[in-house]
């Protein structure tokens, strides 16, 4: 299931595709830009689309919505879960907003503490 999310989104060539984590998602380019914290033209032009700072941000969010899908149970659950869960450990912040803050390490460690039997 998981396995699967990333290799539809993640191409041969190891870069995130905005199109297919988009489609993957059931959001447009736009609102990927949005939920990420990235400009338009970042998940749209190629040369934006490639950098490292768009790829960085785009594969920490494939990350985080790959590991929840192991524990909701399918991909639209663990994105819903990314936008909308508060973090009480994060003073009630999303996994969204974290990752918009540039904190996405928090919440993968955070998630690797929980898959560890660790307290959120």
């Amino acid at each position: 299931m998981s396995i699967d999310f990333l290799h539809t989104v993640i191409g041969n060539d190891g870069l995130v595709a905005s199109g297919a984590l988009a489609k993957e998602l059931h959001i447009t380019k736009s609102d990927l830009a949005e939920v990420t914290g990235l400009s338009r033209d970042s998940v749209s032009k190629v040369v934006r689309l490639k950098s490292k700072a768009t790829q960085a941000r785009l594969r920490d969010t494939v990350e985080i919505i790959n590991h929840v899908t192991e524990w909701s149970g399918s991909v639209g659950r663990a994105f819903a879960w990314f936008r909308s869960q508060p973090l009480h450990s994060f003073g009630d912040k999303t996994a969204e907003d974290l990752v918009k803050e540039g904190r996405a390490k928090a919440v993968k460690d955070y998630l690797s503490r929980i898959a560890e039997g660790g307290y959120a």
